[in-house]
C-alpha cells in the first residue's frame, strides 16, 4: 500500500511537471521561441554554464566542512560519487528531496552512521535556504526603489516566515516541547518521531557555532551564483535588465521549485520565471527561453553527475565489504 501511495504521488508530480510545461508551450510563439535560442550568443552561454559549476563546486566543499565536524573523515572521491549522485536524481524526484534522500541512505551505508549523515545534510539543505533568505532580503533592500510590487514583497514574505517556523521548531526547546505535547495523540506518532528524530540529529551541531557561521557565509555566495548565472544567460539572449532583479527573482524562484510539487522543479521553476520577470518587462517568450536554458544546464550537470555515480558503482560495493575510513 505504501508503495502504491507513492507511486500515486510521483504520477501526480509528473502529471503538474507536464501540464504546466504544455501550457507555457501553448502560451508561447514556438518559432519565435525556437529563433531565440538558436540565435543566443554563444560564448557568452558557454560562459554562463562554465561558472554555474561553482553552485556544485562551493556546495561540495560545503557539505565535506558538514561531514568533517561530526567526525566523519572520508575521501573526496568517495564524497564526490555521493554528491553526484544527489544531483542527478534530483533530476528525476520531487524538488531536491530525492537527491538529499539519494545522499543519505548511500553514505548512511557506507559509514554506519546514519544519525550524523542525515544530520549533515538536512543542515546542509537549511544552510543553503537560510543564505538564499538573505539574499533575497539584501536584494529587495538595495533594489526595492525599482521595484514596488506586492506580490514580490508577499512571496518573500513566504519564504522568511517558512524559514522562521522551521528555525523556531528545530533549536526552541519550548516550542518543539509544546509541539510534541501537542502530537501526543495515537494518530500522530509517526510525525512526533520524525520531528524529534531531527531535533536530535539538528543538535549534532550545538556545539559548533563557527562551523553553522561557516555553512551560512559559504551559502550566502552559492546563492549568488544562480543570479549571476541568469543574468549572462539574459545577456546573451539580449535582455538588458538591471542585475538587482536578478538578485530579488531568483532566490524567490528557488525557494518555489523547493516545494515537492513537480519533478526536479520542471514546470514550476518555467511558471515562475515568466511571472516574476514580466514584471521587469521581459516577454514571454524571452523568459521562457532564459528558463529553458538554465535548465539545460541542471540537466547537464546532472547527467554527468549520473555518469560520475554510475561508473563508481564498482567500487561502492568493493567498499562495503573493506572497513571504512570513518574516524
Amino acid at each position: 500500500m505504501i508503495v502504491i501511495k507513492k507511486i500515486f504521488s510521483v504520477l501526480i508530480r509528473v502529471g503538474i511537471s507536464i501540464a504546466l510545461l504544455a501550457f507555457l508551450f501553448r502560451q508561447a510563439d514556438e518559432k519565435t521561441l525556437l529563433q531565440i535560442i538558436r540565435n543566443v550568443n554563444k560564448p557568452l552561454l558557454f560562459t554562463a554554464f562554465v561558472f554555474y559549476f561553482l553552485t556544485y563546486a562551493l556546495g561540495l566543499w560545503r557539505w565535506v566542512m558538514l561531514l568533517k565536524a561530526v567526525k566523519i573523515h572520508l575521501p573526496l572521491k568517495r564524497v564526490i560519487t555521493s554528491f553526484s549522485g544527489g544531483i542527478f536524481f534530483s533530476l528525476f524526484l520531487p524538488s531536491t528531496i530525492g537527491g538529499d534522500f539519494l545522499r543519505s541512505v548511500d553514505l548512511s551505508v557506507h559509514t554506519k552512521k546514519p544519525k550524523e549523515v542525515i544530520a549533515t545534510i538536512f543542515l546542509d539543505r537549511l544552510s543553503g535556504y537560510i543564505g538564499l533568505v538573505i539574499l533575497a532580503l539584501l536584494a529587495m533592500f538595495l533594489g526595492w526603489k525599482i521595484l514596488e510590487d506586492k506580490s514580490v514583497l508577499i512571496s518573500l514574505g513566504v519564504i522568511i516566515g517558512l524559514l522562521a517556523v522551521v528555525l523556531l521548531l528545530l533549536f526552541n526547546k519550548f516550542l518543539f516541547t509544546k509541539i510534541n505535547a501537542f502530537l501526543k495523540n495515537p494518530n500522530s506518532g509517526r510525525i512526533r518521531d520524525a520531528l524529534s528524530a531531527l531535533h536530535e540529529e539538528i543538535h549534532l551541531f550545538r556545539d559548533k557555532p563557527r562551523v553553522i557561521i561557516k555553512n551560512v557565509l559559504l551559502s550566502i555566495i552559492i546563492q549568488a551564483v544562480p543570479p549571476l548565472t541568469t543574468y549572462i544567460i539574459a545577456l546573451s539572449l539580449g535582455i538588458k535588465i538591471g542585475l538587482a532583479y536578478f538578485f530579488i527573482f531568483i532566490p524567490i524562484i528557488g525557494a518555489i521549485t523547493l516545494l515537492p510539487i513537480s519533478i526536479g522543479g520542471l514546470g514550476l521553476r518555467d511558471a515562475s520565471v515568466i511571472f516574476f520577470f514580466a514584471k521587469a518587462g521581459v516577454g514571454q517568450n524571452l523568459a521562457f527561453a532564459m528558463s529553458l536554458l538554465s535548465f539545460s544546464f541542471i540537466l547537464i550537470y546532472g547527467a554527468a553527475g549520473g555518469l560520475v555515480y554510475v561508473l563508481t558503482v564498482h567500487n561502492r560495493r568493493l567498499q562495503r565489504h573493506q572497513p571504512s575510513r570513518v574516524r
